[in-house]
């Protein structure tokens, strides 16, 4: 698998990705057709490329499979999201991107997340990952791992 920070020309395949993961959060007791802010939006993406926290992940045949936005601060990372084409779903990319990230990324030393309450699988992933939950309101879990 290759982790790298994501080129221009794999926006619209991104974009598509994240659409498409996110709409399956509806199985899990999100909103139809809808996930976080600019998921869908080849604009945002393009910005969020131009500012360096856009990452593609692919499989061994150059394919994307997903992909993270990521901020790197002075003494920590913030995953500000992570998805999986969900034909690949429950197949362990999901861990693999996680442990690359980690990897990537191990100079840091924390690494923060959060994800939505209602969310029982990302919930149960971050958790099946190593992280703790350190935080909770009625919105969102906050996780970090200390890697």
């Amino acid at each position: 698998m290759i982790f790298r920070k994501s080129l221009e020309d794999e926006i619209n395949a991104l974009v598509a990705i994240s659409m498409a993961a996110f709409h399956t959060d509806v199985l899990v007791g999100g909103d139809e057709n809808e996930g976080p802010p600019g998921y869908d939006s080849p604009e945002w993406h393009k910005q969020m490329l131009q500012e360096g926290h856009v990452y593609s992940y692919l499989s061994e045949d150059d394919r994307i499979i997903g992909g993270a936005i990521l901020f790197e601060g002075d003494n920590d990372l913030y995953i500000g999201r992570i998805f999986i084409d969900p034909q690949f779903l429950r197949c362990g990319y999901g861990m693999k991107l996680m442990e690359e990230i980690e990897k990537t990324f191990s100079n840091i030393g924390l690494i923060k997340l959060d994800t939505p309450v209602w969310n029982t699988r990302t919930n149960q992933f971050y958790k099946k990952c190593g992280y703790t939950e350190i935080a909770k309101d009625s919105e969102d879990v906050h996780y970090e791992k200390h890697i």
